[in-house]
């Protein structure tokens, strides 16, 4: 996504159009599930006046505005998405931390339906599924080989 579209998606949403709010949604475009730290470092090569604090406050306006997505899963630092609105769920490993999107299980959005909502409305229901990734099932059939 250029600059510009992102400049255009702050403004859609009523943000005023600034430097370091480009900068995240573009590295965020190219690195999904990330965490400030991992943000921060991303954006440093093209702003590097800004501070990690910075980057935080941006993501906390991002997410209040509805451009991002904050997840966080047990054990991990909160990470942050640009997929956003569908409800969609994640696949963690247990192992190195990757996240990988995963759509709703089945039915419409939420997808599960608790047996009671004592009265709440429920419109998001946020499932993390738990496992060893592909390269991490590699890595520990290797190491048990040997």
């Amino acid at each position: 996504m250029t600059d510009a579209a992102l400049a255009d998606t702050l403004r859609e949403a009523g943000l005023k159009v600034t430097e370091p709010r480009v900068a995240v949604l573009s590295a965020l475009t190219d690195i999904p599930h990330s965490d400030a730290d991992t943000i921060f470092g991303a954006v440093l090569p093209s702003l590097p006046g800004t501070s990690l604090q910075a980057v935080y406050g941006v993501l906390a306006a991002l997410t209040t505005a509805g451009l991002l997505r904050k997840i966080e899963p047990a054990g991990s630092s909160a990470l942050y998405e640009r997929r956003i609105g569908d409800n969609h769920h994640h696949l963690v490993c247990t192992e190195c931390g990757a996240v990988r999107d995963v759509d709703c299980v089945v039915g419409q959005a939420p997808c599960l339906t608790p047996s009671e909502a004592g009265g709440f409305t429920v419109h998001t229901a946020e499932v993390n599924f738990w496992g060893v990734c592909p390269d991490c099932q590699s890595a520990l059939k290797q190491k048990s080989a040997d």
